[in-house]
């Protein structure tokens, strides 16, 4: 059987490659577990993915666990993103040894999580996640498993065998196993035919799955987008029923997660789909209402350019601060209750702007935990939108030098761009000022300046030759 090789395959091919997916794993013999998923296993010479392509620190771990005596896999989107041609940002490891035990291997490392209990080991900045192969749940032993009444997941620390673990993975695509022992595959639940067929599809009853770990409905939306796959009828079905469940998602989890759906040149069709699955309010509830009161308006089209300029600067290597993203969806917000606090309890707008900042931002960390590193950021670019109007004198100057002028000067072009008329002819004054140079820029500042009205000043009238006179003889005395 001829070697696979589907490095240089890319994700939105999928429909091309089906004769050669039955030349490659066609004859692949199956057998199914015990709960009746379907288990293939390609040998090492059936199958290209080589040790060269996964991380050499993953490859250390591999190789310690396995020269410990305990089973390791590399596991799920490392397997998946070789066999499609890309190349993988993480490689997560699996293993039949404990958290303790993985530990006690791996002097740089350190044991995290309550709901499923995982060992980071520590590379410098490269972190490889390892998880101890899941089992069945045990009802009578809450220490290690344990649900709400909705069925979330609360606890997850049940440990199983291999086959047990596949039935535990969110979608087929990730039920692949890499054993380092002798090089082979385990794909589980259909994983290489669903590839091979663009399709996305959870393991399990989907109802069932999501109340188990809502997040799984934010992970099918960027799954899809991300590697170009359709979502199964099954799996899509019950997402606009259930996607109230994820306002009871811890923030501090959800900030990750709203990392990987927007930062990663994916934020436009993740918006796009996330509001067709009704996915998006529970993570921005006063964007999201805002969104839906007036669709196509500020709000709606403010959100719509920061997806897009996200996902160019992204595709443009250019970093992307959370700080701005959050300031920028939600100024709008920030602007409707500002006025509504101005009038409620008769302060001006300036100082019923930092009120709302307050408020709007501890609506949204309730969905999102937003660190202060970057909620303090975010205050300023809102504040720079109120100073950037007192455009006049020497302060325009000063305002060029502070640390978040370009963000908050971004923020004013986008705000331009929507509202049109004062704020577009503000946005291109500052516009101007930044690419002028020094002498030009003192030009358009004194423009700026109001006019000044002449002073009258008295004129001292001259003495006369008499008053002299009688005062140079006062003096002789």
């Amino acid at each position: 059987m001829a070697l696979i090789n589907i490095r240089h395959l890319r994700c939105n091919i999928f429909g091309r490659i089906s004769a050669l997916y039955k030349k490659w794993f066609g004859d692949q013999p199956s057998t199914t577990t015990e709960a009746g998923l379907q288990l293939q296993i390609i040998s090492r010479d059936k199958h290209n993915i080589s040790r060269k392509q996964i991380s050499p620190n993953a490859i250390k771990v591999l190789y310690r666990l396995h020269k410990a005596g305990y089973k390791s896999y590399l596991v799920g989107g490392g397997v998946r993103d070789i066999l499609l041609g890309l190349d993988p940002k993480d490689f997560d490891v699996a293993t039949d040894a404990t958290p303790e035990q993985v530990k006690k291997l791996f002097r740089n490392s350190r044991l995290v999580g309550r709901r499923f209990r995982l060992a980071h080991i520590l590379f410098g900045r490269e972190i490889i996640e390892v998880a101890t192969l899941r089992g069945h749940h045990v009802e009578d032993n809450a220490k290690q498993s344990k649900t709400n009444t909705s069925g979330r997941l609360l606890r997850d620390n049940v440990y199983g065998s291999i086959d047990q673990d596949a039935e535990r993975r969110d979608f087929s695509i990730n039920a692949m196993y890499y054993d380092i022992s002798d090089f082979s595959i385990r794909a589980y639940g259909g994983a290489l035919q669903d590839l091979e067929a663009g399709r996305l599809k959870l393991l399990g009853d989907p109802e069932t799955r999501y109340r188990e770990d809502p997040v799984r409905m934010l992970r099918a939306v960027r799954f899809s987008t991300k590697l170009d796959l359709h979502i199964d009828e099954s799996t899509k079905v019950p997402i606009n029923r259930l996607a109230p469940l994820l306002k009871d998602i811890p923030a501090a989890r959800m900030y990750d997660e709203a990392l990987k759906l927007f930062f990663n040149g994916k934020a436009v069709a993740n918006f796009d789909m996330m509001q067709q699955f009704d996915l998006f309010e529970p993570l921005f509830p006063t964007l999201g209402q805002a969104i839906a009161d007036a669709p196509n308006g500020s709000a709606d089209r403010m959100a719509q350019l920061v997806m897009k300029a996200t996902d160019t600067r992204v595709m443009q290597d250019k970093p992307v601060t959370p700080s701005f993203f959050y300031a920028a969806l939600l100024w709008y917000p920030l602007s409707e209750r500002a006025h509504e606090i101005a009038n409620e309890a008769g302060l001006n707008i300036y100082d019923a702007h930092f009120a709302a900042m307050g408020d709007i931002l501890e609506q949204q960390c309730q969905r999102i935990s937003i660190p202060r590193r970057h909620s303090t950021p975010t205050k300023d670019i809102w504040q720079l939108q109120l100073r950037l109007e007192r455009n006049q004198g020497g302060r325009a100057l000063k305002l060029l030098e502070h640390p978040k002028f370009r963000a908050g000067y971004d923020l004013l072009l986008l705000r331009g761009e929507i509202e049109g008329g004062r704020v577009e002819s503000l946005a291109n004054w500052w516009t101007e000022l930044v690419e002028a140079d020094e002498g030009q820029r003192r030009k358009l500042v004194r423009k700026q300046q109001p006019g000044r009205k002449p002073q009258n000043r008295r004129r001292r009238k001259p003495r006369s030759n008499d008053s002299k006179t009688k005062t140079e003889s006062k003096a002789r005395g």
